[in-house]
């Protein structure tokens, strides 16, 4: 495995992060204790969860993957084995069941509340906000478009102050934002200049595979200057860029299968795209899943790969590519389907 460290803190974490968004869902409790310990095994000591998984979200499963791994701790005691990360559901539609209100000071306190109790621990080493509680792109939106109806108002000092104080507290340690834009990341770094006392933010958790390198186009640049750091997440656009779903294939119990409401990645062109990586990891004599995921892991910006699998073979194969190191040859054919098929999956 290889380690680098969290950007202006003294944690190493290690390139491969392992999700757990199936688990409570997709697999059983003891599958993501099986998980776990493989993945530590192997050197992944940096773990990604959030009080909203299992993702699709949905209140009779409403925090499962946060208590599994509670369990897990509980049952090998090695929370300090672990660089745990989590998040707080941001305001939508879809999580009015977790709460109605966006990121206030009561609110990001109860979560953090519940999450500790949840993940059987005294505190959470990176937490972070699952997306902006004002209307803006994310989520596969390409562009921002203003909303009349957004009565937002400006909260990020607000947000900063309660995790300020949560630190203090020693109940987490760091923070980060995720599907953030330019503009957003941008806003919680002046903010944490201007105030000295206010906590700096260190990662973003946003897409990016070769399906979607929009991150390149505006985040990138903050990300390497201000020292932020990119966990990727959907490195594989949900298995998309494994191949398993080219030729019409909906292989059963798959993600896109189960849920085909998921589509982002699914459209003609991404698909077409899709078919090229293949291919090219064909010449080459390598899985297009591990040239996918070698191609994050080498990014400048990336500070770790979110990896996600349903069983240990996937997983074996994903957390391999952290030894797999992609030629120039390689890295051209990258560049040339992507001038052909730019970000066909946002």
């Amino acid at each position: 495995m290889k380690y680098t460290k969290l950007q202006h803190t003294d944690i190493e974490v290690s390139k491969i992060c392992l999700g757990t968004m199936t688990w409570g869902r997709q697999n059983t409790e003891a599958e993501g204790h099986e998980q776990m310990n493989y993945a530590l095994e192997q050197g992944v000591n940096f773990f990604d969860t959030a009080e909203l998984y299992p993702v699709p979200a949905h209140p009779d499963r409403y925090a499962h993957t946060e208590k599994i791994i509670g369990t897990w701790f509980k049952k090998n005691s090695n929370r300090d084995k672990v660089v745990l990360a989590s998040k707080i559901a941001g305001k939508a539609d879809f999580t009015k069941f977790i709460r109605e209100t966006g990121f206030t000071r009561e609110s990001i306190t109860d979560a953090v509340e519940l999450s500790l109790n949840r993940l059987q621990t005294d505190y959470i080493d990176l937490y972070q906000l699952h997306w902006p509680d004002r209307i803006t792109n994310y989520f596969g939106k390409r562009g921002f478009k203003y909303d009349i109806s957004d009565y937002w108002q400006d909260n990020i000092h607000q947000i900063l102050e309660t995790f300020r104080d949560l630190i203090k507290e020693g109940k987490i340690r760091q923070v980060g934002v995720s599907n953030e834009t330019p503009w957003g990341l941008m806003r919680f770094l002046e903010e944490s200049k201007v105030h000295a006392t206010l906590p700096r933010t260190i990662t973003i958790q946003n897409p990016y595979s070769l399906l979607n390198r929009l991150f390149e186009v505006g985040l990138s640049e903050i990300a390497i200057r201000e020292k932020v750091g990119l966990l990727a997440y959907s490195p594989l656009g949900f298995g998309t860029l494994s191949g398993k779903y080219l030729g019409g294939m909906s292989p059963a119990a798959s993600r896109l299968s189960l849920f085909p409401h998921y589509s982002r990645y699914s459209s003609e062109t991404a698909v077409k795209a899709t078919e090229k990586y293949h291919q090219l990891a064909k010449t080459h004599e390598m899985s297009t899943v591990q040239m996918a995921l070698a191609f994050v892991n080498s990014r400048p910006f990336v500070t770790s790969t979110i990896i996600g699998a349903t069983n240990l073979t996937q997983l074996e194969e994903n957390i391999a590519s952290i030894d797999l190191k992609l030629n120039d040859e390689i890295l051209e054919g990258i560049e040339a389907i992507h001038n052909e098929f730019p970000n066909p999956a946002p």
